[in-house]
């Protein structure tokens, strides 16, 4: 076994630049893309932590007050730390044509100072005396938002302003109260909602909004790819999971460097992981690291020396037994004095803080120990570590996962927590490619794509890319375009959504990960459709293969991209060269495909490249254990499988004129036969209304 992390994937940036630099109102690109659609009535903004959301949408907010004739702005944040990000602004000093300003009173995630007006104690009811007044922007908690909604009716809310941050925590389930309600706010159609979120996907079967809510919403886009290519510090992110043996105090010492800056996330006590005593953890790591000398006074941070004399600085968000010193940490970590202030804190300590809306710009490393309670949860931890700031030229995450031990249980446990923590390295390496539109062969160029020195040529192998935007045209022969305008959205805006989906569902991940028996076809054609008519039950038939194909395309192109990217290593040293990893594959990949079609893509096993990175980080005696836990639970044919993979057979014999045969050499052959014929038993048996 390595004893080193392995990255799962690496981004290098081009750092151009373009995603620091202001227009003249003082606007980074995100937020003039945003400003560009702020006459829309719902406006839903996906972009990265550190594009500037909170910005985006005080400019927005100010146009709709002054010029779009809405009595006030409600602001909604899902706790009281990222209130903060919403306070006053002095815009035109950049160029704008108005000041952001919110009223001590009115912002109700701060404590208000001994001088300042102050609104009735009850943030419900101080929420009510701002619907009466004339007030112009409130900030406070999802929490509070619902409350205030129950008691005065959505009515009430007329004419105003209502943005949503970290629209994530929202979906169309019936027990979510603040789902509801904005169903409810958008049925009546007499409010704006602004909605925002840097990862679009609850790591949940459950959607965040239904797909006739949804359609109503404009998206504005902006990828990380164009968030950290435009990046003027940070040229590189690597991603990836490390396993250990024994106990994780002791093989945390591989990962965690003390000479970068580094938030590590501890496993929850009730997590397989935990030592059940948080604090003797913590004090275990500070250990590690050199010799605790006490406190700073001022901050709280524990003070640590280290044998080369020098000091870290490390502030403990773990232990709450004394809540004025867990305060007086939070408040240090929070001074706007020591925002720019590298040498202020080395690391910090968290369980269940540090994750959303916390903001680090010098955050190195990201180092979580488990699996966390979700994706988003986890693309948020990465979020920590994505600042650009001045020297700080790669930042890393490193998920740290125990090995199967002998145990059949422990081996099903981790199993479990190896395939979430491959899923959310999947679901990243997507959030972080370019973005890849699709279109039939020889459907013609696109606008605004460079298709090569010779251009667009009928009857080829085109690639057209769009550096700017980073986005990639394929064409794909015997691809489904979508018809509706729904279908069209989903292909357009929503292919993550799908793909998390499928990178999670646990019964799929394990065949693709370790059943060498399991045709890919199984996995990309009948499993994945599954999940699209789950996920889409109200569209055609035809929409549904649309959904299907494109995601699919979009999952294995970066799969694709990724092992070209592994494969180039130096022989020199036989180290992965300085890697411009996925974008330098998809390039790579984009050159060497001379045709690409529905059934090729079909073909891969989206999981083939995850395994490569789990065989080089886990030891070959754990591999073999997996797959034999692996191979006792794989089950026979359902008649749910069996109707999909008959409707394959179908296919099959519609393209080639005869029926898949049970003896041929191909697996997935083999398989369609297998089901057709365990189809026709259930049919027999009445299994089928």
């Amino acid at each position: 076994m390595t004893t080193k992390p392995i990255p799962a994937v690496s981004f290098q940036t081009a750092r151009n630049g373009a995603s620091t630099k202001s227009n003249e109102m003082g606007m980074r690109p995100m937020q003039e893309r945003a400003y560009n659609k702020r006459g829309e009535q719902y406006l839903l903004i996906k972009s990265p932590p550190a594009s500037g959301k909170s910005r985006a949408l005080m400019f927005i907010a100010l146009d709709k007050l002054h010029n779009q004739g809405l009595r006030q702005v409600i602001i909604v944040v899902p706790e009281k730390s990222i209130g903060g990000s919403f306070g006053d602004e002095p815009l035109s000093r950049y160029g704008f044509w108005a000041d952001w300003a919110v009223k001590p009173k009115w912002n109700l995630c701060n404590t208000l100072g001994a001088d300042d007006e102050k609104a009735d104690p009850s943030k419900i009811k101080a929420l009510g005396q701002f619907l009466e007044s004339e007030g112009r922007v409130l900030v406070c908690t999802h929490a509070t938002f619902r409350f205030a909604v129950e008691r005065f009716g959505v009515e009430a809310f007329d004419d105003r302003l209502i943005a949503v941050d970290e629209f994530h925590h929202v979906s169309a389930g019936e027990d979510n109260r603040l789902g509801n309600q904005l169903t409810e706010f958008i049925a009546r159609d007499k409010v704006h909602i602004v909605a925002m979120t840097g990862s679009y996907f609850r790591g949940d079967a459950v959607p965040v909004l239904t797909p006739e809510d949804e359609a109503k919403f404009e998206p504005v886009t902006y990828t990380y790819y164009e968030q950290l290519n435009g990046y003027q510090h940070l040229k590189a992110l690597n991603i990836g999971y490390f396993f250990y043996t024994g106990r994780y105090l002791e093989a945390i010492e591989h990962c965690l460097d003390p000479a970068l800056k580094t938030i590590v996330h501890i496993p929850s006590v009730n997590a397989r992981e935990s030592t059940k005593d948080k604090v003797s953890e913590v004090n275990e790591i500070l250990h590690y690291l050199g010799k605790w000398t006490g406190a700073d006074p001022v901050t709280g941070f524990e003070l640590v020396a280290m044998p080369d004399g020098r000091v870290l600085r490390i502030a403990d968000l773990v232990d709450d037994s004394d809540p004025a010193r867990r305060a007086k940490v939070l408040a240090a970590l929070k001074d706007p004095a020591h925002k720019n202030d590298r040498g202020h804190v080395d690391i910090i300590i968290a369980l269940g803080m540090a994750k959303e809306g916390f903001d680090w710009i010098w955050c190195e490393h990201a180092l979580t120990v488990g699996y966390r309670s979700s994706l988003t949860e986890i693309i948020q931890i990465i979020g920590r570590a994505t600042r650009d700031a001045p020297g700080k030229a790669t930042a890393t995450f490193t998920n740290l996962i125990a090995e199967p031990d002998a145990s059949e249980a422990a081996v099903a446990d981790a199993i479990n927590d190896t395939l979430k923590a491959i899923a959310a390295s999947l679901l990243m390496e997507q959030v972080l490619a370019p973005r890849f539109t699709f279109s039939p062969k020889n459907a013609g160029p696109l606008p605004d794509f460079d298709y090569g020195p010779e251009g667009y040529q009928e009857g080829k192998a085109n690639v057209g890319v769009n550096e700017e935007r980073g986005q990639y045209h394929f064409e794909i022969a015997g691809l489904v375009t979508p018809k509706s305008p729904e279908a069209a959205r989903i292909c357009d805006e929503d292919l993550n959504e799908v793909i998390a989906a499928f990178v999670q569902k646990k019964s799929v991940a394990e065949r693709g990960m370790f059943d060498e028996e399991t045709p890919p076809q199984e996995l990309t054609q009948v499993a994945m459709s599954a999940i699209v008519r789950d996920r889409y039950p109200d569209l055609s038939a035809e929409d549904q293969e649309a959904v299907r194909q494109h995601a699919i395309a979009a999952l294995n192109l970066t799969q694709k991209a990724k092992s070209l990217a592994m494969d180039a290593v130096d022989p020199a040293d036989g180290e992965q060269r300085a890697n411009t990893a996925l974008l330098e594959g998809v390039r790579q990949y984009a050159m060497d495909v001379r045709e690409l079609d529905v059934d090729l893509i079909d073909s891969i096993n989206p999981w083939q490249a995850a395994y490569a990175v789990l065989a080089k980080s886990m030891s070959e005696s754990t591999l073999k254990q997996v797959q034999a836990a692996i191979a006792a639970k794989r089950t026979k044919i359902s008649p749910e499988e069996a109707k999909d993979l008959a409707a394959a057979a179908v296919k099959f014999k519609k393209e080639r004129g005869r029926l898949p045969a049970v003896t041929s050499p191909d697996a997935w052959e083999q398989r369609l036969a297998e089901g057709a014929a365990a189809f026709m038993r259930f049919r027999e048996e009445g299994r089928y209304e």
